[in-house]
């Protein structure tokens, strides 16, 4: 934090939030935002479709408001900024919906169904002028801060290969297998191991991209292996899987060295480098999670906070730009693998 983002910290009131779903994500979000102090963070709504379940999450969750519908929480004037949580194929009309609103949004991963989608959301953003944020939360762990200094740093010399692997018995979660909520291994894992690669090799458009799998009976991905080659005969291997579980880790090789990510890589407590090994304990949750390793939501919730009190309309560390490059990205991969959304022919 800049002296100057403490200063500003010290001065303004608390970061007021909206939360939109009343579903898993959002319970481990708002559990995230009760390891931040109170003075800098504040929930004051939560919206569901459905009343009741509102209610009950403003229960536990010491919610001053619940709301039965998102257009309640988007005309909500206590609320500087939403937390989208829906499921994937809903990303866009929620979030255009508070944007239209005038409202601050930082919607979970993936930001759209697909670039066009992303397109949309970023033109409507710029266009209000209000701040908009993909929650690919694995970039603000204090362990991924360390690897973009140990990278600026040239710690590793000159990166050659960046690999990573996701593997989780997901196939008895019923959402991932049907096509219309945005099914499918890629955009619930997959996306974390090529977001490492874009930021790896900062925000640089892959000179080709290769994309080998499988797909669900149900016309879902749920195993495959990505190659993006970049330019200088750089690398990133990449495989995931929603059958079973893997090791879950990751690498970065370089000329002069490694850094190891060990699991969960997308959202770790340490590294290891050059042999090395650094630890970075997260904050202990005041509730049961759903997720691993879910109390780190904090780090993006407060990279929020911060980003607004500079007045800034999108994030230095997942810029609008790098959505719209991950998201082309995706589109590739999915092309290559046969998989295809309505979305995709709106």
């Amino acid at each position: 934090m800049t002296p100057l983002s403490r200063f500003l910290s010290a001065t303004m009131t608390a970061t007021r939030w909206g939360i939109c779903s009343a579903g898993k994500i959002s319970h481990d979000f708002l559990v995230a935002l009760k390891t931040l102090p109170p003075e800098d963070h504040k929930v004051v709504a939560i919206a569901s479709r459905e009343l009741s379940r509102a209610q009950e999450y403003a229960k536990n969750h010491s919610i001053p408001k619940a709301y039965g519908s998102y257009a309640e929480l988007a005309q909500d004037p206590d609320v500087d900024v939403v937390y989208v949580g829906v499921v994937h194929p809903h990303h866009l009309p929620a979030t255009l919906l508070f944007i239209q609103a005038g409202k601050n949004v930082l919607c979970e991963k993936p930001l759209g169904m697909n670039a066009a989608e992303v397109k949309k959301m970023v033109q409507a953003a710029r266009e209000k002028e209000v701040f908009l944020m993909e929650a690919c939360w694995t970039r603000f762990f204090p362990a991924l801060e360390k690897i973009r200094s140990l990278l600026n740093q040239r710690t590793v010399g000159d990166v050659l290969v960046v690999q990573a692997e996701f593997g989780v018995p997901l196939v008895t979660v019923p959402r991932v297998l049907k096509k219309d909520l945005g099914g499918g291994a890629l955009l619930d894992i997959g996306i974390y191991c090529v977001q490492l690669a874009c930021m790896v090799f900062d925000g640089e458009k892959p000179e080709s991209i290769v994309a080998s799998g499988f797909l669900h009976e149900t016309d879902v991905d749920k195993t495959a292996s990505i190659i993006l080659n970049y330019s200088g005969q750089r690398q990133a291997v990449l495989t995931y899987t929603m059958m079973t579980w893997m090791h879950n880790k990751a690498s970065i090789t370089g000329t002069k060295g490694i850094i190891e990510i060990p699991g969960p890589f997308w959202c770790p407590e340490e590294l290891v480098v050059n042999g090395q090994k650094e630890e970075f304990p997260l904050p202990h949750p005041s509730q049961k999670l759903y997720f691993i390793n879910s109390t780190g939501l904090c780090y993006e919730a407060e990279h929020v906070r911060q980003c607004l009190l500079q007045g800034l309309k999108e994030s230095p560390i997942m810029s609008l730009g790098d959505s719209k490059l991950l998201h082309s990205i995706l589109d590739e991969i999915r092309r290559q693998l046969g998989v295809s959304y309505p979305q995709d022919h709106a």
